[in-house]
């Protein structure tokens, strides 16, 4: 049984995220087929990592190109998510208790979809408002984007500090 389908609910017209987010819940539902056939989905979990680590570091790259600041709530989010996911192989590797490996399967599956459609959808948005262009990590409006200490005092509004979410109080 799947852990998460890909839906239209999830893309957000942003090739370079979506793609990365297809190829989250593909690695995500491998790793719950593992655990649903009783194998071990310990490799395969660490490759889900492997590819969080990689997906949440892309973001954080057009985050700072974008002018978010460096303590946003989204960003602590990755490092929350990023931090479970690394005591779920220290737990298994260390400890020998695979417990955790089921336990996250379904708070992943839980978290991505609202992780995406609020926070990632702000960042795609900031992105298309400054003219940022992923590709090759140019930004029409690099004053504002820059995050410096002088474009913010020129333009206090300049950084992001909200992450799309109700829940938080930035």
């Amino acid at each position: 049984m799947s852990a998460l389908a890909w839906t239209d609910e999830l893309v957000l017209n942003q090739p370079e995220l979506d793609h990365t987010h297809e190829e989250f819940v593909e690695l995500l539902n491998r790793y719950a087929d593992m655990l649903d056939r009783g194998e071990d989905a310990l490799p395969a979990f660490k490759e889900l990592l492997a590819h969080t680590e990689e997906h949440f570091a892309m973001e954080e790259r057009w985050m700072a190109a974008t002018g978010f600041e460096p303590e946003n709530c989204h960003s602590s989010q990755h490092a929350m998510v990023l931090n479970v996911m690394r005591e779920v192989v220290r737990y298994a590797e260390d400890l020998g208790d695979r417990e955790p490996l089921a336990i996250v399967r379904t708070e992943l599956s839980q978290w991505f979809p609202g992780h995406a459609e609020m926070m990632d959808a702000a960042l795609v948005y900031t992105m298309e408002q400054r003219g940022f262009d992923p590709k090759t990590g140019e930004c029409r409006d690099p004053i504002r984007a820059a995050g410096s200490a002088e474009a913010q005092a020129a333009d206090p509004a300049s950084a992001v500090s909200a992450c799309g979410s109700t829940s938080c109080g930035h």
